[in-house]
């Protein structure tokens, strides 16, 4: 699945780059919405986030693209790929800004996990 984001000004740190933990929500939201859409009728919630590694700066008015691919499918939990690129205001040349794996598992309404089907 691939979806994109406009950073905008309430994006954005006290440095005036985008703010790390808003790209950690749109991970977890888009990728929570790509594995929804792929196993349908599972109660998926976010388990982990592996490699949380900051190395690259988003300026305001950057499109980002989130590319998003299962990885791998176990008994009770999913894990998602996913890389982010950056398209820059005045740059010709996406950028790759931050790469994740991210994992769900399914649960019941007790919190317990279930098969994924």
């Amino acid at each position: 699945m691939e979806t994109f984001i406009l950073v905008r000004p309430e994006h954005l740190n006290h440095y005036g780059y985008l703010f790390g933990g808003m790209m950690l929500k749109w991970v977890d939201e888009f990728a929570w919405i790509a594995a929804s859409k792929e196993f349908t009728g599972a109660k998926l919630v976010t388990i982990a986030m592996n490699n949380i590694l900051f190395k690259e700066r988003v300026v305001n008015g950057s499109i980002l693209r989130f590319h998003i691919n299962l990885a791998k499918k176990g008994t009770t939990s999913v894990e998602y790929a996913v890389d982010v690129y950056a398209d820059e205001p005045d740059n010709q040349i996406e950028k790759k800004v931050f790469s994740t794996s991210i994992t769900f598992v399914n649960i019941n309404e007790h919190g317990e996990k279930l098969k994924i089907i």
